[in-house]
């Protein structure tokens, strides 16, 4: 539970990184909601095929499966889990805990990214990374790049990450009533978490505006009055 308190990098609440990088940021190349692709087989019926559709579906629900892993542990990259994007979600107590590592010393200097999540976050694990450690989250999934989601005009304040175009749509939003400098927001152009990750990021006080391009790939928000579309 000390390592939680102990590490921070990149996008750290409370700390706000001007001018990081352009705003003019690329796409994310990282999927989206990761839940449509099951079962897409079972939509072509075959005249004499029926148990090799079966069959299909079974082992692409495994594969979805294995996909997945626990949201606690130590897991090797490569072998306990596979490069790519990955989603909990449903954590309340901003307990869960991740972090990307380029080896297993448990030193510091191992350490590329981490964070402490309240809500949803999203994750790109890299061919690269050599351990993936999680603690206190719920289950991890695999995301689907090709899934398309509904946008919606509004979210939590205190939910964590979403998916631009997906899960959240482009447009300027506002939140309101926030009492102290805990709200913390963050435009990304992608789940790495780096420094480098962050388009735009701000500490508020009182009503925060701010405007999502079709660009961004992911938007984080913590400690913040609930948002709305405005424009």
């Amino acid at each position: 539970m000390g390592m939680k308190a102990k590490v921070a990098l990149g996008a750290v609440v409370g700390v706000v990184i001007i001018g990081a990088v352009s705003a003019n940021s690329g796409n994310g190349s990282d999927g989206n909601d990761g839940n449509s692709g099951k079962g897409s087989s079972a939509s072509t019926p075959h005249a004499s095929g029926g148990k090799g559709d079966e069959k299909d579906a079974a082992r692409s629900e495994a594969a979805d499966k294995k996909a997945a892993f626990d949201g606690d542990g130590e897991f090797q990259v490569g072998s306990d889990v596979k490069p790519g994007t990955y989603r909990t979600t449903g954590n309340t107590d901003g307990m869960c805990y991740w972090e990307r590592a380029k080896d297993a010393s448990g030193e510091m200097d191992s350490l590329l990214a981490n964070d402490n999540v309240s809500g949803t976050s999203y994750v790109t694990v890299k061919p690269t990374d050599k351990l993936f450690k999680s603690s206190g989250c719920t289950d991890w999934e695999a995301v689907d790049p090709k899934a398309k989601g509904s946008p919606a005009s509004s979210m939590d304040g205190d939910g964590g990450m979403f998916k631009v175009g997906t899960d959240i749509a482009p447009g300027t939003y506002k939140s309101a009533g926030n009492a102290d400098d805990s709200c913390y927001w963050e435009r990304t152009k992608d789940a790495e978490h780096g420094l480098d990750s962050i388009i735009a990021n701000n500490n508020v006080t009182g009503t925060a505006v701010v405007t999502l391009r079709p660009g961004d790939a992911y938007f984080k928000t913590t400690g913040c009055g609930d948002w709305k579309k405005t424009g």
